[in-house]
């Protein structure tokens, strides 16, 4: 195994193993068919083209696959490339797994459902609390192992419990210095608010959108469970329809995908807690890959943004 493919530089040259993640099929300017392949490991992903590919490449070459890889790191129009010089699939005989080449969120996930219990634990408001632990209990094991996105932030395995993890730390630093806020509310909308995810994603490896989230959405799966949720435990309060419009206006904007503005204190502070958590790891994840002194790749998801890392983040204490 190589160092993985975040900590490698332009110039690099590179053997290693890959976990192919997408295959598309093109044709070049020269009218020869080719392959853009999207490679990871546990560090990142990087994109390569195989020129020139044969009909056997293409059935070899398949997402999820793993693949053995000659070549170097390049720029091309401002971002990383891997430039193959030889590739090959793998066999038993190379020893190597799915799962090695996987990125997971930084906590286990007993770690993080034991978080969120004991946050649902210490609500205090019974429908909200029913409601909330009726649906993390339904959908643990999806909820624990789902990424929260195919791709932007917290694309990776248990992505969507820690993003969840996060928010609900910045939401009882909030609840904390705003006593204004309903806890409970909070809270409870930080959980459910990407839930639909489970059945919108097709799972934490070559994630894709279902049938289901193609034509519904994580939004709309996630209010009507809701409603089923409340009608199953025999809860006809306003608690659910305060609920529903967290889920429904946590993106705040129509043209961000939420069908409603947020028009609850909590539902509004839902969006900007959900907003600081995504774009803080899609910047960590960008400058992750930079030296202090240069800047990152362009984020398209932040505006085509390219960020700069300072050189003092990483001077050493002078004690």
């Amino acid at each position: 195994m190589s160092k993985g493919i975040r900590y490698h530089q332009v110039g690099d040259a590179v053997q290693s193993y890959f976990l192919v993640k997408t295959s598309t099929k093109a044709i070049a300017s020269n009218g020869k068919p080719f392959l853009t392949l999207v490679l990871g490991d546990q560090t990142g992903e990087i994109e390569a083209k195989l020129w020139g590919c044969s009909p056997e490449d293409e059935a070899a070459f398949v997402s999820k696959e793993i693949v053995f890889i000659q070549g170097d790191f390049i720029e091309y129009r401002g971002r990383n490339q891997l430039k193959i010089g030889s590739i090959r699939p793998t066999t038993a005989m190379d020893n190597v797994r799915v799962a090695d080449f996987v990125r997971s969120a930084p906590l286990s996930p007993e770690d993080m459902l034991d978080q969120v219990t004991q946050f649902i634990f210490e609500m205090n408001n019974p429908n909200i609390q029913r409601i909330t632990r009726h649906l993390i209990k339904k959908h643990q094991q999806a909820f624990l192992e789902s990424p929260a996105a195919t791709k932007n932030h917290h694309e990776f395995v248990s992505g969507l419990a820690y993003h969840v993890v996060s928010m609900l730390n910045i939401a009882k630093s909030l609840a904390t210095l705003y006593p204004s806020l309903d806890a409970d509310l909070l809270y409870a909308g930080v959980i459910l608010h990407d839930l639909g995810k489970v059945r919108e994603l097709s799972g934490p490896i070559d994630t894709a959108y279902t049938l289901e989230g193609k034509l519904l959405g994580h939004i709309s799966i996630m209010v009507n469970e809701i409603a089923e949720a409340a009608k199953e435990l025999g809860i006809d309060e306003e608690e659910v329809l305060i609920l529903q419009h967290l889920v429904l206006s946590h993106h705040s904007k129509g043209e961000w995908g939420s069908p409603k503005a947020p028009v609850v204190r909590e539902a509004e502070v839902l969006h900007m807690i959900d907003n600081i958590d995504a774009k803080i790891n899609m910047m960590d994840r960008a400058l992750d890959r930079v030296q202090p002194g240069e800047f990152s790749e362009r984020v398209m998801a932040l505006e085509n943004r390219s960020f700069y890392k300072p050189t003092f983040h990483e001077a050493p204490l002078d004690i």
